[in-house]
């Protein structure tokens, strides 16, 4: 019976890092996470988890920013076009 509760902790593990990987975590993060898995600090996995989703939301937010920068200056040259083109 331990065994295959071992083996199902491992299974659960690499499930969690590949999910992980594919959020885009770095291997320090994941690090951070397992010490604290492995800690059964449950709380301190919830708070890499947290900081890593603030980090993803910061870099959402700062393309946002980008995207309307670009939107005003598309608007800004129409603009331009549609004035020259009344003179």
């Amino acid at each position: 019976m331990e065994v295959n509760k071992v083996m199902d902790n491992i299974q659960e593990q690499k499930r969690t890092i590949q999910n992980m990987k594919d959020a885009g975590c770095s291997e320090e993060t994941i690090d951070r996470f397992l010490l604290c898995y492995q800690a059964g600090d449950i709380k301190g996995e919830l708070k890499v988890l947290s900081n890593h989703r603030q980090a993803l939301l910061d870099e959402v937010h700062k393309g946002q920013k980008e995207i309307d920068c670009l939107d005003y200056l598309v608007y800004q040259i129409e603009k331009s076009v549609k004035e020259s083109e009344k003179i």
